[in-house]
């Protein structure tokens, strides 16, 4: 085999590889690239002969990476990520700088304290592009080590050696309902019961109040699930069913939307609400101004996870 000359190597090709990674098809990774699918399909024929694998393999439903292709990926975004690094050094000197860092979390903080984040970074880094990513606890330490995400807001789940964590706070939950059918004052245990309920699960099946009521030997009746908080006002109004969900998430909601929120009247334990990074990234600034800002959003004392008052 001829040795490779690394001088010919045109290094486009890595980030027609983050887009395939990323977007799984070549239609997707061509919008996002502004080229056009035939233009990334000569990419990927130069990246297989480059790298002697055949990388991605098409299914039903776009394309997949191989083993060689997940093997290859942390070590791309690493050379990629070290590249826009350079970059952005070299943009700060020139006082034009740019950069794009991607946040991992689940929608109800998303709801909660998106916006404000936004304010936060376009006050204090203007030259930041802020990507949010949906993830949860069961594959956000995956999506950090393989580089999907430079950051993560989770209920947990960054539990591998080479991640960082911290608890940034605890949260509790409340109910979400059509203000035309849920009043203020507490919500009778006997009515939460009567009533139809909307589960947001990731899996669809069972949620944190099916398994409290089942210690008490009791149960609910379920019409519908869903895995975004956001499609809340569109599920439930105009219909006496409630919701249960994080109390940050249902007070955004009450505040954008018809919807109106109350405490919740079944016990629920309260979890920790963890940021997370990973262990290389302590030297990279912008990250870690990111996170502080992450931070304060989350300590905002109207829209973070502590802050605000029941909705009228």
């Amino acid at each position: 085999m001829n040795p490779i000359d690394f001088s010919r190597v045109d290094l486009n090709l890595l980030k027609v590889f983050e887009a395939l990674y990323e977007e799984g098809g070549a239609g997707r990774a061509g919008v996002r690239l502004h080229l056009t699918q035939s233009a990334v399909s000569a990419a990927l024929a130069r990246l297989r002969v480059l790298y002697a694998d055949h990388l991605f393999e098409r299914t039903g439903r776009g394309l997949r990476p191989t083993p060689r292709a997940l093997e290859l990926r942390p070590l791309i975004a690493q050379a990629l990520d070290d590249c826009r690094q350079s970059l952005a050094a070299s943009a700060q000197l020139s006082g034009q700088a740019s950069r794009t860092l991607r946040l991992g979390l689940s929608d109800d903080y998303e709801v909660a304290i998106g916006g404000r984040l936004i304010q936060l970074v376009a006050a204090h880094m203007p030259g930041l592009r802020l990507i949010f990513r949906q993830t949860h606890s069961l594959v956000v330490s995956d999506m950090l080590m393989s580089r999907e995400i430079d950051l993560s807001l989770t209920a947990g789940g960054t539990t591998s050696s080479t991640l960082g964590r911290e608890v940034i706070g605890m949260a509790g939950y409340a109910c979400v309902g059509d203000s035309r059918w849920l009043r203020d004052g507490p919500l009778p245990l006997e009515e939460y019961l009567r009533r139809g309920h909307l589960l947001v699960s990731a899996q669809g099946y069972v949620g944190v109040v099916d398994e409290a009521l089942k210690a008490r030997g009791a149960s609910r009746r379920v019409h519908a699930s869903t895995t975004h908080f956001a499609a809340l006002p569109y599920l439930l109004v105009g219909s006496e069913c409630i919701a249960t969900l994080p109390q940050h998430a249902a007070r955004a909601l009450a505040r954008a939307s018809p919807l109106h929120w109350t405490e919740c009247p079944l016990p629920l334990p309260r979890f920790a609400v963890e940021l997370g990074w990973r262990k290389d990234s302590v030297r990279d600034a912008a990250i870690q101004r990111l996170k502080a800002l992450v931070r304060q959003a989350c300590e905002d004392p109207v829209h973070g996870l502590q802050g605000g008052t029941r909705a009228s």
